[in-house]
């Protein structure tokens, strides 16, 4: 839903072992760049290995909290190591729901990202509908992996982007959205 494009450049926040890397690797190609931002130390070393072994030299590691991070020290750090001080494209893929504040690292997301980027969460709700009996197990998983089922972090796609494009899955549990800033 991202659009992404050969050569552009894609901040993931909250970026953990990069689990995402090669689909967005996939779509960038050699010539674009990925930004990985976490404030797990642990997590980036295990992106760092995976950007390694995969020979991945167009990815950068950024080891920071979301929530608290000044943009412009992120957008300098991106710059020394080549990339460009805004992306093309911002993403949280289950992250924003960990974060509190989440609102601080969705405004930070969006000072990161050019005046026509493309900005996308995906995170989880409440199961509607007939899964909607699911609900106690979802509500457990979200708080074993510390995640708010109720902070809904997509509303912001909403609130402040235009061309929102939406879906869900797995019986509304999971929220997509993604906009143009």
């Amino acid at each position: 839903m991202l659009e992404l494009g050969q050569g552009e450049q894609v901040l993931d926040i909250g970026c953990g072992t990069g689990m995402n890397f090669p689909l967005l690797q996939e779509r960038v190609g050699p010539t674009g760049f990925v930004i990985g931002v976490d404030r797990s130390a642990s997590m980036l070393a295990q992106a760092r290995r995976r950007a390694s072994r995969e020979k991945w030299d167009n990815v950068i590691l950024i080891q920071a909290d979301a929530t608290t991070m000044q943009p412009a020290g992120i957008a300098a750090e991106v710059t020394r190591a080549g990339g460009r001080a805004r992306s093309d494209v911002a993403m949280a893929t289950y992250a924003l729901s960990l974060m509190q504040p989440w609102e601080c690292a969705w405004e930070t997301m969006r000072e990161l990202t050019t005046a026509s980027a493309r900005l996308g969460v995906l995170d989880m709700q409440r199961p509607t509908g007939l899964s909607a009996v699911f609900t106690p197990l979802a509500k457990a998983a979200c708080r074993l992996g510390g995640a708010d089922i109720e902070a809904h972090p997509w509303t912001a796609v909403e609130r402040d982007c235009t061309e929102i494009r939406a879906d869900s899955v797995r019986g509304g549990h999971l929220q997509i959205r993604v906009g143009t800033t």
